[in-house]
């Protein structure tokens, strides 16, 4: 799923309920199969503890001396611990002892005088040495050695501070985030498969395909990385359109790194980007118009609403609207691509279901 760093936690985290559930069945305890539920919600910091424990047994071997609950419970402590009103920001990366003398590391503290992790306190004021820099904090996992600039060697456990929220690798793979105290599934990625998908039904050439997708995707994770709102018009029409807002003599040819940094800071201003199926930027700060549809939401503001109205009244037009608070729309025709059901299962748990026999006669 694109909006997942790795599903070895999930499949643990399965294997696990799966386990729980069979156990409570077959020992005919039927009240624990409600309070398993609870023990499940509380599993999720075990269930990445089980799958960083595996991973490292098969590229290193047993004999490891790094123990990563306690990791994992410190990274969460320090995560919500702010420094002067500020959140923690920079990476920490847990290495094995023994690759220890490998590392370069010119600020080496004293065997007497290291942090311990637990101090949580203590590493959020250490991070201020790493912070926006390419430097980053050693530990062996029990305390903070000094600070280096080389590459972690194998196996190494990083963690990377990012403000209320953080991530937490596995050498270069992205095993999970962490925000609120929690760890979490989620890349904190915006999910667009309805624009691939929408995409896909047009005529573009497949490779301008991709690198239009891939143009839309850096702009709104750069909106969201930024905490402003944005939205991009994408006219599939062979001709632009005209949008009223701010126009450009020159199209900017967005396969061009430079200038697709400037579409980013150009989102950032009130109003609407436009692209055109060639790849280029014809407008910004572009206003969006049109009567009132039915699926109108009142609580999602104007940029959302107005993306409706114009995408209702317009064809060949795909509407990518990203809130400040995080949540990404994709709008065509008038409709929301990526609204949610509104379904709510009802709570309870049939302890003797019926037969299929039972089932299907009504019984």
């Amino acid at each position: 799923h694109p909006d997942v760093c790795s599903i070895g936690p999930t499949q643990r985290w399965l294997e696990y309920a799966a386990g729980l559930l069979s156990r409570n069945v077959l020992a005919g305890i039927h009240l624990n199969i409600g309070t398993s539920g609870y023990v499940l919600k509380e599993y999720a910091t075990h269930a990445v503890r089980d799958y960083i424990v595996d991973q490292r047994n098969l590229r290193m071997g047993w004999d490891t001396r790094v123990r990563v609950f306690p990791i994992l419970d410190a990274v969460l402590e320090i995560s919500k611990t702010l420094e002067e009103g500020a959140w923690p920001r920079g990476e920490l990366v847990f290495v094995e002892p023994w690759f220890l003398p490998r590392l370069n590391m010119p600020a080496r503290f004293p065997a007497l005088e290291r942090p311990d992790i637990q101090n949580h306190k203590h590493v959020r004021k250490m991070l201020l040495a790493v912070e926006q820099s390419d430097r980053r904090l050693v530990s062996d996992g029990a305390r903070i050695i000094g600070l280096t600039r080389d590459k972690p060697p194998e196996a190494s456990i990083i963690v990377e501070f990012r403000g209320n929220y953080g991530f937490l690798k596995l050498d270069d793979e992205l095993v999970a985030s962490f925000s609120d105290g929690r760890y979490h599934a989620t890349n904190r990625r915006a999910n667009l498969v309805q624009v691939e998908e929408a995409l896909l039904e047009t005529d573009l050439d497949p490779a301008d395909r991709h690198d239009l997708f891939q143009i839309i995707t850096r702009i709104v994770q750069a909106s969201r990385a930024g905490a402003h709102g944005a939205a991009i018009v994408v006219d599939l029409a062979e001709v632009p359109r005209y949008i009223p807002g701010q126009s450009l003599m020159d199209p900017l040819d967005l396969r061009s790194e430079p200038l697709l940094d400037l579409a980013r800071s150009l989102a950032k201003v009130d109003g609407a980007l436009h692209l055109g199926r060639d790849l280029k930027l014809h407008g910004f700060a572009c206003l969006l118009d049109g009567h009132a549809v039915p699926g109108e939401n009142r609580a999602r503001g104007a940029r959302f609403n107005s993306a409706l109205r114009y995408s209702a009244e317009h064809d060949e037009v795909l509407i990518v609207v990203v809130s400040s608070d995080r949540p990404v729309s994709v709008i065509q025709g008038g409709v929301e691509l990526t609204a949610r059901c509104e379904w709510r299962p009802s709570k309870g748990c049939i302890l003797n279901p019926p037969t299929l026999k039972e089932w299907l006669s009504g019984g």
